[in-house]
């Protein structure tokens, strides 16, 4: 898979010659310098970017070939998002927040199941406080509600403590693996942080847009 971003002289090739395949169920790290390609490559799993060559499959669906509208309805329903910067509704509670993707999706029980993924993540009592009335690991947080509502195969972090502090990160994180264990869903995140990178089962290594190194962690190989 190769993606170049950008037109004419400015056009730059971000992603070159890419090519990885996550385990059902664990939990990836995608690792590297800045610049390096590691959050374009996480939108293009998400299909929030789509690749010059090649093809992004989920589940046995290819889906750099779907329409706008098929594409949309197939996240909605498999793939959850963390971004770093939150992406909150400014004018929307937290419950809000956390109901938009099944609101959209027409689910009836919405507000139900919103409720019940903030009583996951612990904030259950601030459902009605609005993002700039909350913490920014509190934001975090209903972020992380929101992008497990809709019970996704696939969940994406990208640089889910990065703009959080040291202690407020780590907290974020439990909740984050946490849940993935709990949920079985596959985990691919982004991030800078090497310790965080050695908690999850497999670790991808980018520089300059290729895959430098794939290794999975020891915890699930042994030699004797």
């Amino acid at each position: 898979m190769r993606l170049s971003l950008g037109s004419g002289p400015t056009r730059v090739e971000v992603l070159k010659d890419i090519t990885l395949n996550f385990r059902r169920g664990k939990a990836t790290a995608i690792v590297g310098p800045s610049g390096c390609g590691k959050s374009t490559l996480l939108m293009t799993l998400a299909g929030l970017e789509r690749p010059d060559a090649g093809s992004v499959a989920i589940e046995g669906r290819e889906i750099t070939g779907m329409g706008e509208d098929e594409l949309a309805e197939f996240r909605g329903k498999r793939i959850g998002i963390v971004f770093q910067s939150f992406h909150l509704m400014p004018t929307m509670t937290a419950l809000e927040n956390v109901a938009v993707p099944l609101e959209l999706a027409g689910r009836g029980d919405a507000f139900a199941r919103a409720k019940a993924e903030l009583a996951a993540v612990g904030l259950v009592e601030r459902a009605a406080h609005y993002p700039s009335q909350l913490s920014g690991g509190e934001q975090q947080r209903v972020a992380l509600a929101r992008a497990l509502v809709g019970d996704p195969s696939i969940l994406l972090a990208d640089e889910p403590t990065g703009n959080l502090d040291e202690r407020t990160g780590a907290g974020i994180i439990d909740l984050l693996l946490g849940q993935r264990a709990q949920r079985g869903c596959t985990l691919v995140m982004v991030t800078h942080d090497l310790s965080l990178a050695a908690r999850c089962d497999d670790v991808v290594r980018l520089h300059s847009g290729r895959v430098e190194e794939a290794i999975a962690s020891q915890a699930d190989v042994a030699a004797s």
